[in-house]
């Protein structure tokens, strides 16, 4: 079993070195190369035992060999080490640690999970052609298990990985090409959120006039005209070309650039001016040679959406049966140290704008809302604007403060999932005064029942500001996806957990 670890860790370096022609000390792959390899151990330990867990529970330890029943039948020991070896082989060769996906969104996850399952289906199949009758439950354990276990390891690595990258490590270097104005756009949204690992080092422009090049853009300095992409991006060592608008550029260009990284081990990537669309709503299809990306409507209703609220009410009965003492205890806690009702209700708007009364545990000394005038006076806010909150409000109870910041208080919004007004994630219900503040966007959010949990929430709850949370919540209405929303849920409890972001 050793040696299968040490021949995948071997693997992954040779996929991750950089083809000849990259500078070898480039700085921007090693954590890439460290990281892949210290994901493909703790995969491997990770199947390991979940397939040992699977055949000591699934078969007696007796020191009778198990063997499967059929025409075909090698042993349970030798089908283990087979399957060890396929699965490992599919998540390597599945690209499942490329340096591209590793460390942000649920692309890596998602593939985890992608990989299993073609995997699984085609053990059914071989099982099936060679007439093999492989043990249910064997099976049955073994997938889920080791599933879970992987996950959970990429978990732990991202977690650190995400520490690293706060502190201004393990980041990729990217070299931004396109126009001035662009540029600073793009520059901007790789900054914006530094877990996804991605470092502007410098700048080449699109000149479009006479005008001499700027020193900077953003604080980043300017290396060269576009022209000189490909031999900039060798001397820097990045990891990544980025082109900003490839229509600011002729397809001579573009595709030049490309065939001159050709051999460089740099990717290069090119922005649509589309945002916030996902895999799934993208087609591409070449016509005649050009790349011609078609983009699916959003869409807001049929069988998907039926599983979601199957998921929703489901999840949410499961939820409420299993902490129902956790939740009598809050309230009693509530009760007993501050005067006023358990429940907190408000009106809040719901999906395509229908008002219903949203509830939670109260956090706050009754009486508080006429006090709202003499907290927004005292902190010198005059307008309270979309995702507004005091940041020391002297209203919230001792008792409240403490549910706020790990988010117990939204507890018993899990009825008003199992009352069909909202969803276990979503984006979070506004009142009326908020709503009536939304642009054209922003009202793309009222599409979908709201939710006990949504994306921004995970992603720095307060923390954010309002033009990023609402971008994430109208990004997470037109894409979002099954295994996005289980991704968001176990972010969730991890965040009540630390208590990160909250207020």
């Amino acid at each position: 079993m050793s040696a299968m670890v040490g021949a995948a860790a071997h693997d992954l370096r040779e996929a991750a070195a950089p083809a000849s022609g990259t500078p070898a000390s480039a700085p921007s792959l090693h954590w890439a190369r460290s990281y892949a390899d210290r994901v493909a151990v703790t995969d491997a330990l990770a199947l390991a035992v979940a397939l040992a867990v699977a055949y000591a529970v699934r078969f007696p330890l007796n020191g009778t060999a198990a063997v499967v029943s059929g025409e075909f039948s090698p042993s349970y020991l030798s089908l283990s080490v087979v399957l060890f070896a396929a699965w490992m082989g599919a998540l390597t060769f599945g690209r499942t640690r490329d340096r591209r996906l590793v460390g942000s969104g649920p692309g890596e996850f998602t593939r985890v999970a992608q990989v299993t399952w073609h995997l699984f289906a085609t053990v059914a199949i071989i099982g099936f052609l060679f007439r093999m009758d492989i043990g249910r439950g064997y099976l049955g354990i073994a997938a889920p298990l080791g599933l879970g276990l992987v996950l959970a390891g990429r978990l732990a690595w991202r977690t650190r990985l995400h520490a690293r990258r706060d502190a201004g490590a393990d980041r990729s270097a990217v070299l931004v090409v396109g126009p001035r104005r662009n540029v600073a756009t793009l520059i901007n949204e790789f900054h914006r959120n530094p877990r996804a690992g991605y470092q502007v080092t410098g700048v080449c422009l699109v000149q479009e006039d006479a005008r001499p090049l700027p020193h900077a853009i953003g604080g980043v300095p300017v290396l060269g005209a576009h022209t000189d992409a490909a031999d900039v991006a060798r001397q820097r060592g990045v990891a990544a070309v980025a082109v900003a608008g490839s229509y600011s550029m002729s397809n001579e260009e573009v595709r030049a650039l490309a065939w001159d990284l050709e051999g460089s081990g740099v990717d290069m990537a090119i922005t649509l001016n589309l945002t916030d669309v996902a895999g799934p709503r993208v087609l591409m299809q070449p016509v005649n040679g050009l790349p011609l990306v078609y983009v699916d409507e959003a869409r807001f209703t049929g069988s998907k959406y039926i599983v979601k609220s199957l998921f929703d009410w489901c999840g949410a009965f499961l939820i409420t049966a299993v902490i129902s003492p956790v939740l009598l205890a809050l309230a009693l806690l509530v009760k007993l140290t501050s005067r006023g009702p358990v429940l907190y209700k408000q009106e809040r708007i719901g999906k395509d704008g229908q008002p219903f009364y949203m509830y939670k545990f109260r956090s706050m000394h009754v009486g508080a809302h006429e006090r709202l005038a003499e907290v927004l006076a005292a902190e010198g806010v005059t307008e309270v604007g979309v995702f507004y909150k005091p940041k020391n409000d002297p209203r919230v109870t001792t008792v409240g403060r403490v549910l706020r910041r790990y988010s117990l208080d939204e507890l018993p919004q899990l009825f008003n999932v199992l009352r069909g007004e909202m969803s276990l994630v979503g984006p979070r219900p506004q009142i009326e005064a908020e709503v009536r503040t939304y642009d054209r966007a922003a009202n793309r959010r009222l599409r979908v029942r709201p939710g006990l949990t949504g994306l921004w929430q995970v992603s720095g709850r307060s923390s954010l500001d309002p033009e990023t949370s609402m971008r994430m919540d109208v990004a997470y209405v037109e894409n979002w996806t099954l295994f996005g929303d289980v991704m968001i849920l176990a972010r969730t409890a991890r965040a009540m957990a630390t208590g990160d972001g909250a207020r």
